[in-house]
């Protein structure tokens, strides 16, 4: 498994983590795509009780942190280099 991680995984990561964000348009779209937190994470309620909680299966993606930083990446490029107001994203 060790060895697959090596050969595989490991340059997919380094590509994600190479992208840079030129454009806003660009950037936009990413903040869009990419959601601010799992959207497999939930709690199954009765009555106002929590009788189940489903963790963050996000976590499983191999390349979870690696896409959680484009988005963050997008996000800093929309605030620093452009000026815009990111609340709209978060």
């Amino acid at each position: 498994m060790k060895r697959f991680n090596n050969v595989l995984i490991n340059p997919v990561r380094q590509w994600l983590e190479s992208i840079e964000i030129h454009r806003p348009k660009t950037a936009r779209w990413l903040c869009k795509l990419i959601p601010a937190r799992c959207p497999f994470e939930r709690e199954i309620k009765l009555f106002d009780r929590t009788i189940a909680s489903i963790p963050p299966l996000c976590k499983l993606n191999p390349f979870y942190d690696q896409i959680v930083e484009i988005r963050f990446k997008s996000l800093v490029f929309l605030a620093d280099q452009c000026g815009e107001d990111i609340t709209l994203y978060c």
